[in-house]
């Protein structure tokens, strides 16, 4: 072998094997020494299958076998990801390239091996991600939707209970989010000892939960079971040491009366919860076929907020995205407010629910998108490097025009396309919709930037990477919230940089709330973040001044 050849083996990482004509290896590195646990004189002239577990040998020796015999190698050239067997016995998952060819001596074959444990692992971690929710150990909104179709599809009666907690928003504001996750946790631990023992219980959202009743259709069983619910709110929660009381709203629905599928099961149930949350909370309500109809009060609210829109009462409020290694701003996120002339300033969770399945959600959506990209512009001409993230509706991604509508954006306010950076939901990704794919990639190949918010909350985390032409992965901040006590949470963030950084996409943590979790964050290697601990949302004007003056936020490297 070539002096610099030999140094290259030596040196790289990747363990390099061949072997000659009879299947024996007459090369190995140090790294394939290190990798399969032999040193270099254990592994020189013994058999390959030294290290190929022994279930795989007969498949593998008549492959070289044949490839020997001038027959073409299917695997030759390839990449594949196998099992292979280390000196003590135990398997190692790696990715292998093979390559044959012939010298004097005849047949010889040869192998770039990499070690795959750590990706195999950080999958293993977001496969679990996939059935349960992290914050509170139960299902999550994908396992459980699952779940309810097996147990239609089997024949089997069901009832879908949903609740939504009363006062929670106000535990939220007045005491902060680890307060109030630490709550979430104490529902999650209580729910179980007030239902029956096969009751399937699920956090399928902020502060909502869901039960599914398997072989339950009669009314008086779920109304008992939801009472049940009701009783265990009666008695007040003691979290970091404050009492907190809170109530539940609940709404149910049963199979077959109320819905055959799931789908239709649980828009019945969720028909029933707001019934009951209008009621004033705290209440139960089963569903009726007249809760399908639309309700006065989401009409009522859909013409306010027209009305608000056409007279100007709608504003666009921005949080800073920061570098966690210099303090400067790197990006803002557009957040919808409304300035209700009765009611105050509104935040969106107050009256975009109300938008759903609405027409008005498209005027709207391109409203923000037109008030974001002239922002966006704003910062442009002022000669700072900032992109603006603004949220699509999923009216906007099924819509024919999406692409013409960013395109417009652009030139109406000669925006440079990778200063506008489109988010897109867990929700939209979810629904799988290949027109949704479609204007995404057409928008992307305009040079808009893509994010995935919320990333890791639910099965489309696994999917979407794959799917849609993402630039940006937001770590959904229920994994930072525990990041400095709970190795776990710890262990997933990492696996969720890592892989972020290795596909070369920005990585941003969400809700960062503590100087601690800020620098948890900085030694996993994540660059950048957002949250309270540099700002609540504001309006763009107070964020032009504080671009204005010194740096954002000191800088905040490790010593």
């Amino acid at each position: 072998m070539p002096f610099k050849v030999a140094r290259f083996a030596d040196a790289t990482n990747l363990a390099l094997i061949s072997i000659d004509s009879r299947g024996n290896i007459e090369f190995a590195n140090p790294s394939a020494c290190r990798l399969f646990g032999y040193s270099r004189s254990e592994m020189i002239g013994q058999p390959i299958t030294i290290i190929i577990p022994e279930r795989m040998r007969g498949a593998h020796m008549a492959g070289l076998q044949n490839a020997s015999e001038g027959h073409r190698l299917n695997l030759a050239g390839k990449t594949v990801e196998v099992s292979a067997l280390k000196r003590d016995g135990s398997e190692v998952p790696i990715e292998i390239t093979l390559s044959v060819w012939r010298d004097k001596q005849g047949f010889c074959a040869g192998a770039v091996i990499t070690d795959i444990s750590e990706r195999r692992e950080r999958e293993g971690r977001l496969l679990r991600l996939a059935s349960q929710d992290t914050l509170t150990g139960l299902l999550n909104r994908h396992r459980f939707t699952a779940l309810l179709e097996e147990t239609l599809n089997e024949g089997r009666q069901a009832t879908v209970i949903l609740l939504d907690l009363d006062g929670f928003k106000d535990i939220n504001d007045t005491h902060g989010h680890l307060v109030g996750d630490s709550l979430l946790q104490a529902i999650g631990v209580r729910l179980p000892y007030a239902l029956r023992p096969d009751a399937h219980i699920a956090r399928i959202g902020g502060d909502e939960f869901a039960v599914l009743l398997q072989d339950v259709s009669g009314p008086l069983e779920a109304s008992s079971q939801a009472s049940a619910i009701i009783e265990a709110f009666a008695k007040p929660y003691e979290v970091s040491g404050h009492i907190l009381d809170l109530g539940a709203s609940i709404g149910f629905a049963l199979s077959p009366t109320h819905g055959v599928d799931g789908e239709a099961l649980i828009a019945s149930a969720d028909f029933a919860l707001y019934r009951a949350k209008t009621a004033g909370g705290n209440a139960i309500r089963m569903y009726d076929h007249s809760m399908r109809s639309e309700t006065s009060a989401r009409r009522e609210m859909r013409d306010e907020l027209l009305k608000g829109l056409r007279r100007g009462e709608l504003e666009l409020f921005y949080q800073p995205q920061v570098s966690l290694i210099d303090g400067s701003i790197v990006g803002l996120e557009a957040l919808i407010r409304w300035h209700h002339p009765v009611r105050g300033l509104l935040p969106p969770g107050a009256f975009l629910p109300a938008l759903e399945q609405s027409a008005l959600a498209l005027e709207i959506g391109w409203w923000t998108l037109d008030e974001a990209a002239k922002h966006a512009s704003e910062l442009q001409r002022a000669g700072y490097p900032i992109k603006v993230g603004v949220n699509l509706f999923p009216e906007q991604l099924r819509a024919l025009n999406l692409i013409h509508k960013v395109a417009n954006v652009l030139q109406r306010h000669s925006l440079r396309p990778d200063r506008l950076e489109l988010e897109v939901t867990e929700k939209i990704a979810l629904a799988n919709d290949d027109r949704s794919i479609e204007a995404i990639m057409a928008a992307r190949k305009l040079g808009v930037g893509i994010a995935f918010d919320d990333f890791g909350t639910g099965f489309a985390s696994l999917s979407s990477l794959q799917r849609y032409p993402l630039t940006t992965l937001k770590i959904d901040r229920g994994f930072i919230q525990h990041i400095t006590s709970s190795s776990s949470h710890t262990a997933i963030t990492k696996a969720l940089i890592g892989l972020g950084t290795d596909l070369g996409l920005d990585v941003i943590a969400e809700g960062i709330e503590t100087r601690e979790q800020e620098q948890a964050l900085l030694a996993l290697g994540c660059p950048s973040g957002q949250g309270y601990r540099y700002g609540k949302p504001i309006p763009f004007t107070q964020i032009l001044e504080r671009l204005k003056g010194p740096l954002a936020y000191p800088p905040r490297q490790l010593p």
